[in-house]
Parts: structure tokens; sequence; C-alpha cells
């Protein structure tokens, strides 16, 4: 009886410790991320700094820096943490490779969290909205200007993995929705934005898709360069906040900030203050 009651015994042990042990595992998989930040002392972010007002390059008391209101944000969020920024500047089509991999703690570029992306990732609540314009050559404006219809059958560029390559497959080129994710001969897709504004300005492309504030800044720098007077709208658009899959703390964490700041108007200010410091 004694040896069933001591069997008996450590069985039970051995499932409460399982219990436990189970238990340490759901919260560490629930509140990893965050307890990682808090530990470390510092929150990374992803971003392709040369979309600005979002996120750029400037030179600040004679040093390089990554500037914009995306980074305004994360700054933010960092505070709120307690925890300093460390920012990590790549390629858009890579910054969710890196945020999968843990190379990065979140991403905050202008991404619109599309029904493709919130499959690999989880998004906060959209923090900013925008149009879409179309940067063309000044020259072109008469031809290209108008009428988004006038660009159908010619090469179009935007970044690749953005919002705005699908844009210009369904919007300019008259794709379905169903067919967008497809390769078009006629959407020219590159990492880097700048590249496509040489692209542009040395006449392999004839137009842009890009956010309406973005196109703006790059015109500030390029006066031979024009913005069409047509715009896109996405209603289910928007700029969020990527974390890799299942992080809620983290995630819960951002959109205080985000709410915070969206409540505050800080937001607008971040946005009108960046764009001051784009380099014309």
């Amino acid at each position: 009886m004694k040896k069933n009651a001591l069997a008996a015994l450590s069985a039970a042990l051995v499932v409460l410790s399982a219990l436990v042990i189970l238990g340490s595992c759901a919260k560490g998989a629930k509140d990893g991320k965050l307890d990682s930040i808090k530990k470390s002392g510092k929150l990374v972010l992803g971003t392709s700094a040369d979309y600005p007002p979002y996120e750029f390059h400037a030179q600040i008391d004679g040093k390089d820096a990554i500037v914009g209101f995306d980074v305004a944000i994360a700054e933010e969020i960092a505070k709120d943490l307690g925890v300093k920024l460390e920012i990590k500047d790549m390629d858009f089509d890579g910054l969710l490779a890196a945020l999968a991999s843990g190379n990065v703690d979140l991403v905050i570029a202008g991404m619109t969290p599309n029904e493709e992306r919130r499959q690999n990732v989880d998004f906060s609540d959209i923090y900013y909205y925008a149009e879409h314009g179309v940067m063309i050559r000044k020259a072109d404006a008469a031809k290209y200007g108008s009428d988004a219809a006038s660009l159908k059958d010619r090469m179009i560029g935007a970044q690749r993995g953005a919002i705005q390559v699908t844009l210009a497959k369904t919007r300019i080129k008259g794709v379905s929705d169903d067919d967008a994710e497809a390769p078009h001969a006629q959407v020219k897709e590159l990492g880097k934005l700048p590249d496509l504004v040489m692209e542009l300005k040395n006449s392999k492309i004839d137009a842009i898709v890009a956010e309406l504030p973005v196109a703006k800044a790059y015109l500030g720098a390029n006066g031979d360069l024009a913005l069409a007077s047509y715009t896109f709208k996405d209603d289910d658009g928007g700029s969020a906040v990527a974390v890799k899959k299942g992080e809620a703390a983290l995630l819960a964490k951002i959109n205080e900030t985000v709410a915070r700041l969206k409540s505050s108007g800080a937001i607008d200010g971040f946005v009108s203050a960046a764009s001051e410091l784009v380099e014309y």
C-alpha cells in the first residue's frame, strides 16, 4: 500500500511538474519577445530608410542619421518600454524575413497590413493613412499627368514588396485582384525607391507609384519630376507596426503607444517635423 501510495504521489508530482513546465512555456511563448527586449534594454527596429518622410537618411549635427515619422513612433514605443532604440536598415522586401528570423523585434516602414502579410506576422492598429500618388517626368506631364489610363501600356515602377506594386497592377494595368500576385511585364519592381527614381529620370520607366507624402518629398529634390493630378486611395490600407506572430504582450504595448500618439495628435506633428528634415 505504501509503495502504491508513493507511486501515486510520484505520478502526481510528474503530472504537476509537466503542467508547470507547460504553463511556463506557454507564458514564455506569449511574453517571450517583450521579456527579452526588457532584459536586453534595447528594441531593434527593422526599416527601409529610403522612404521620406516615413524613414530616410539625413545629416543631423554633421552626422548621418536615420530619421522620419516612423522612427519617431519607434522611439516612443521604446520609451514606453523603458529601453533604447536600435535601428537596422535593409531592403523593404527583406524586412519580414528579418522579423521571422528574430534579427529585428518589430518592423515600422510604412507597411500596409494586407492579407498576405497577415498570414506571416501580426500587425498593430493602423497608425497612419495616406493616399498614393504617381511620379512622372515633368516633360511628360501632358501625356501622363491627368489620366491614369494613359499609363496602361507604359512601364510603371514600384518598390518591391510594397502595396504600390499591387496598385500599379490593379489600378493602372487593369489586372484583377486574383491575378495581382503574378509578375507583370510592365511593372518594374526594385528594392530601393531611389533606384526607381533614377530609372524614371533616365527614361527607363515612365512613372512611379508611391505614397503621396513620399512622392512629394522626392519631387522636392528632383525638379525634373512632377506629380500626376490623380491619386489612389486604399480603403483597406494604412500603415501598421509588424511583429512576429504570437507576440501578444509586445503587440498590446505597441497598440497602447499607437493609441496615445493618435489621440494626442502627435503623429501629425511627427509627419510635419519629418517633412521639414527632407533634404531638397
